[in-house]
């Protein structure tokens, strides 16, 4: 098992939740995206999520679509992202996602990918855009890397398709819990908690519940319905407010143990 693996397993023995962040790399510079990637390892986050900037993030909202222009413009790819993470795993032991669409890791090659995220210190790999039925080509490319692809199930999800894409899924299953993009929204409890449930029991694999949940509050409501949460447009919204500040890791921080605290309430 690998670190994202074995977090998980640790997090059930001790009967805790996972918080997941996410954060896009290079925003607002590669030195910058450093520092708050370090402080909110340091502040506590149990799996980080590396956004790989992308030009057309389609299943991402403003925030991010923003963040990702913004790092695009600094001269940030996918070879520049792995730079970053390996930076930062020199640091830090903590579990480490890559969050990409299919079209950087295309480009970058797939011959040479899986050496170069195990080298880079990734531990799964989260790709928005490739759905299962078309994912066998990077599945042979990471044959033998030790690095889980982690699937993504949405609410409009039929039963039978996600029994498909739990079969080939490893680290954990990413469970939307709304339609639409990221960031803000409403969120019917109810309906995630049915939809959680009917998830876990189709698979062992953890669930983490991620799109517009945000705040202390919402992980203190939903938290208990899965076995983590992710918290992605909150973080890089904040990051991006506090740039011009210079605190930005700080603040970052600030709201990670904000957040880790209500998790564990």
């Amino acid at each position: 098992m690998n670190r994202l693996e074995l977090k998980f397993q640790s997090l059930s023995a001790a009967g805790r939740k996972a918080l997941v962040g996410y954060l896009t790399a290079g925003d607002p510079d590669f030195d910058a995206s450093l520092a708050i990637l370090d402080a909110a390892c340091e502040a506590g986050v149990d799996v980080l999520e590396l956004g790989v900037p992308f030009s057309d993030p389609t299943s991402d909202g403003p925030i991010i679509e923003a963040a990702s222009g913004r790092a695009l413009r600094t001269g940030m790819s996918l070879r520049r992202v792995l730079e970053l993470a390996g930076r930062l795993r020199a640091k830090r032991d903590t579990p480490l996602v890559l969050f990409s669409y299919y079209n950087p890791l295309l480009r970058f090659g797939l011959e040479r990918l899986g050496a170069a995220l195990v080298q880079a210190g990734i531990d799964g790999l989260l790709v928005v855009d490739l759905p299962p039925e078309e994912a066998g080509e990077l599945t042979a490319a990471l044959a033998g890397c030790d690095l889980p692809l982690i699937r993504l199930i949405a609410p409009t999800t039929h039963p039978e398709r996600m029994r498909r894409i739990v079969a080939g899924a490893g680290g954990f299953l990413y469970m939307i819990t709304r339609t639409g993009v990221t960031g803000g929204g409403t969120l019917d409890r109810d309906a995630v908690a049915r939809h959680a449930a009917e998830l876990k029991g189709l698979s062992r694999l953890p669930v983490c519940l991620g799109f517009g949940i945000s705040t202390a509050a919402d992980v203190r409501n939903l938290a208990p319905l899965a076995d983590g949460v992710v918290v992605g447009s909150a973080l890089v919204k904040l990051a991006a407010e506090r740039a011009a500040h210079g605190d930005a890791p700080a603040q970052v921080a600030a709201r990670v143990r904000e957040l880790r605290h209500a998790l564990e309430a």
